[in-house]
């Protein structure tokens, strides 16, 4: 049953990656890669609610394992995150490739403690 959660989540979140790459693609162009930092923080947003839940009691494993390993798991992508900073960097855009990096890690980290203090500040 667990093996099925997590591809329930990630057949939800393989597709929602996709369709806001692409989206943001159209909407602002490819020269910053705008889909990945936003697929990547809002990952780490939904992981920082289902932790704070999950440690409140609220969330159960099964929803764990459905939006925290599946969902989030394939909505969120480190290697494309490399990739695409690398392709800055190597396009003589470093200004561009530091602030993906730098921008990328403090609205991750920030995102994911201000998931884990919504969810304790609602079922703490």
């Amino acid at each position: 049953m667990n093996w099925l959660m997590v591809l329930a989540g990630a057949a939800i979140g393989a597709p929602l990656r996709y369709l806001t790459d692409r989206g943001m693609r159209a909407r602002y162009g490819s020269a910053f890669p705008w889909g990945t930092f936003a697929v990547n923080v809002t990952g780490c947003l939904v992981l920082g609610l289902v932790t704070g839940a999950a440690s409140a009691g609220a969330a159960s494993a099964h929803t764990q394992l459905f939006l925290g390993t599946g969902l989030c798991g394939a909505l969120t992508t480190y290697s494309t995150f490399g990739y695409e900073t690398l392709l800055l960097a190597e396009g003589r855009m470093p200004f561009a490739a530091v602030a993906n990096v730098v921008g990328s890690v403090a609205a991750g980290l920030g995102t994911a403690f201000l998931g884990v203090a919504v969810a304790e500040a609602l079922w703490g």
